[in-house]
């Protein structure tokens, strides 16, 4: 019988005989790879946290203690091991299990996670409410090195030291966020993991100081008990010592008796202690370890050549936007580029390859990402700064302070806007049309198309201020290509001239609601068919236009409807009393579970089928 079958709930693992350890390593890694092959999901940060999370199981009481994943898509093993290996066929499925740690499905998930660098704060935060109750349990967090270098773990960091109780910190080394990390931190990682220079020189010393007739001894033990005296000579700066936190490692991140002894021993400690792991991305299965960054998270695959089993022939909105990048950088040299730990998913390592000094990753940071191209821009530079919808929310305060305060050139690629689809509630970018509307001198398009990409990123290099262009992730659209040349400040455009019926979709909803338009002309209804191209400032000139000539105007989103496109539209239209009724198809006041772009859509009524049924119910 597998071993894997005889863990259906927490706390199982701890009867397993330790020498099977290996077995049921090898047993999780092929069940890994059966599922995530077949579902898609995070399958590299998975592999190489296998021996961890047994180790972590092995010393902890679930769900009596608490297990904090910084991120949370490593999760996998622990679902394994807290008895939801079952819902593995659901994966990031609609109704499904997620691919991050939710309290809805197990009291054993810590906390619902999905951004970077937020473990510490949390688990300091259980710590102190521990403390403050009198509970006797175990806290831990789990955090990569790219995730140690965002602003908020090192605010955390900064506060720990000062806790007076015990907190484990899992520093989880395998060199990568999702692309390979960059910065100071990660050179001092690497610092402390290469060679393990600190073990062998404090060997080396203790051996000769031993061999002193007489006053050897003492001295070596003098040493020995003191814990910065070697230590401070070989690693550089004593970082998290010198912040009050007890430091242990490397360990071997793949050797589950050493991390599990390492555990227990941290359990006994009265103050915090961080244990730095060195394991590896992917471990297991050799396409992942050699190519990391490209399994970090997947579509379905063929295990044995690694190919994705549906082949992707269609440009997507982040090739597209690479690809004109380079073409308008090579016509000015003062265009720069910014990501923040994703130049492979934003597009931005293409721009990188063609012109590496004038592309910048600032690592996890997406704060620092967008003030530090606020700067460039302040020296008459043109920086464009691409960063997930879900992750950009992070800078809010920069974007409002240091970019749109000033009025300064920056544009914003706001990649995996809208719906996004089997990364869940965490990731959905459904709320950057309301987050970024606010801000004063902030201008922010959505292309209807491909070709319309092109032209918007061309207009914002050309424009005098704050541009965000927000577009979605996956193939760009082909279809209604006009014969525009150039985009006008705020304007939008008439695609298609009906009747009674005005249709304004923004951005990638026009592919739903194009599909909504030829239905109904099939069936001989004719409606006007609008592309707004500017959701602020919108075009309110063609508003009120189409207002005195139709009865409705229905606009549609992938936003929420609070400070969204629609709402907006709505507002316009009655202070300024255009005789119109307005229906906004948006999302509501609710965040979006996982699932597939399509279900999403038709759950929350912003499909084509649903924008037929709106258009009906007014003839």
């Amino acid at each position: 019988m597998p071993i894997l079958d005889s863990i259906t709930k927490a706390n199982d693992i701890k009867n397993i005989s330790p020498e099977l350890y290996r077995d049921l390593a090898a047993e999780i890694r092929s069940f890994l790879l059966q599922k995530v092959s077949k579902t898609g999901g995070h399958l590299a940060s998975n592999l190489g946290a296998v021996e961890l999370t047994m180790a972590l199981h092995l010393s902890l009481d679930f769900p009596e203690d608490k297990l904090i994943w910084d991120v949370g898509h490593q999760s996998y093993v622990h679902k394994i091991l807290t008895g939801r290996k079952d819902g593995f066929d659901t994966l990031r499925q609609l109704d499904g299990m997620s691919g991050f740690p939710k309290l809805s499905e197990s009291e054993t998930d810590g906390f619902n996670t999905g951004h970077s660098s937020t473990s510490l704060s949390l688990a300091l935060g259980y710590a102190k409410a521990r403390d403050l109750k009198g509970e006797d349990r175990t806290i831990v967090a789990v955090i990569g090195d790219g995730a140690l270098s965002g602003g908020m773990a090192l605010e955390a960091l900064n506060n720990i030291g000062q806790l007076k109780s015990n907190l484990i910190i899992i520093l989880n080394d395998n060199k990568m966020s999702i692309s390979e990390n960059v910065g100071g931190l990660s050179r001092y990682l690497n610092n402390i993991r290469v060679g393990d220079k600190y073990n062998s020189f404090k060997g080396s010393v203790e051996h000769a100081l031993l061999g002193i007739p007489g006053i050897g001894e003492p001295i070596a033990k003098g040493v020995k008990r003191s814990k910065d005296s070697i230590k401070s000579l070989v690693v550089p700066g004593m970082f998290f010592e010198d912040m009050g936190i007890t430091y242990v490692g490397p360990v071997d991140g793949h050797n589950v008796k050493a991390l599990k002894s390492t555990i227990m021993k941290a359990k006994e400690l009265k103050r915090p202690i961080i244990i730095h792991v060195v394991s590896k991305k992917g471990k297991g299965y050799s396409y992942a370890e050699r190519y990391p960054d490209h399994f970090h998270g997947v579509e379905p695959f063929d295990l044995d050549t690694g190919k994705p089993l549906v082949k992707k022939d269609t440009a997507t909105y982040t090739d597209i936007f690479a690809k004109t990048l380079i073409k308008l950088a090579a016509k000015n040299d003062d265009i720069v580029g910014v990501t923040a730990a994703m130049p492979d998913g934003t597009g931005l390592s293409a721009f990188a390859k063609e012109y590496p000094d004038r592309c910048f990753d600032v690592g996890i940071a997406e704060e620092h990402a967008v003030t530090f191209a606020a700067g460039m821009a302040a020296s008459g530079l043109r920086p464009v700064v691409a960063i997930y919808s879900s992750f950009l929310q992070r800078a809010y305060d920069q974007l409002i302070h240091d970019v749109c305060l000033n009025n300064l050139p920056v544009v914003i690629g706001v990649d995996r806007s809208g719906l996004v689809g089997a990364d869940g509630d965490t990731h959905q970018g459904i709320f950057d049309t309301s987050y970024l509307s606010s801000m004063p001198n902030m201008t922010v398009m959505a292309p209807k198309n491909r070709y319309e990409m092109s032209l918007m990123m061309e207009y914002a290099f050309k424009h005098d201020g704050p541009v965000a262009i927000k577009y979605p992730r996956g193939a760009a659209y082909y279809e209604l290509k006009t014969d525009d040349r150039t985009i006008e400040y705020g304007k939008g455009e008439v695609i298609f001239k009906g009747r009674k019926v005005a249709i304004v979709a923004v951005g990638s909803m026009m592919v739903e609601a194009h599909e909504a338009y030829k239905a109904l002309k099939k069936k001989g209804v004719e409606v006007t068919l609008v592309n707004p191209r500017f959701v602020k400032p919108f075009d309110k000139k063609l508003i009120k236009s189409i207002g005195k000539e139709h009865d409705v105007i229905i606009t549609v989103e992938d936003n929420v409807y609070s400070g969204g496109f629609g709402e907006a539209v709505a507002a316009y239209m009655r202070r300024d009393n255009v005789k119109c009724k307005c229906e906004v198809m948006a999302i509501e006041d609710c965040f979006v579970e996982h699932g597939k772009v399509a279900e999403l859509r038709a759950r929350y009524h912003i499909d084509a089928e649903a924008i037929i049924k709106k258009v009906e119910k007014y003839l």
